[in-house]
């Protein structure tokens, strides 16, 4: 138990003198690039599953016809 005691603690300080965190108005324009790319993303694979759902049910179609 002392060990992870141990490595909590210096994982801690690491985190407190050696890491580089960005500004508050980094952090807020990054998260704006984020959350507008993942919205992106999102309606990309919305559009290729709906066009692939069409494509199928369209091709299903034409077998039955």
């Amino acid at each position: 138990m002392t060990k992870v005691i141990n490595y909590l603690s210096e994982a801690f300080e690491e985190l407190k003198s050696n890491v580089t965190w960005p500004s508050w108005a980094e952090v807020q324009k990054l998260t704006i690039v984020v959350a507008v790319f993942s919205i992106l993303f999102a309606l990309a694979t919305w559009g290729t599953d709906e066009f692939f759902a069409k494509a199928l049910a369209g091709f299903f179609n034409w077998l039955k016809g």
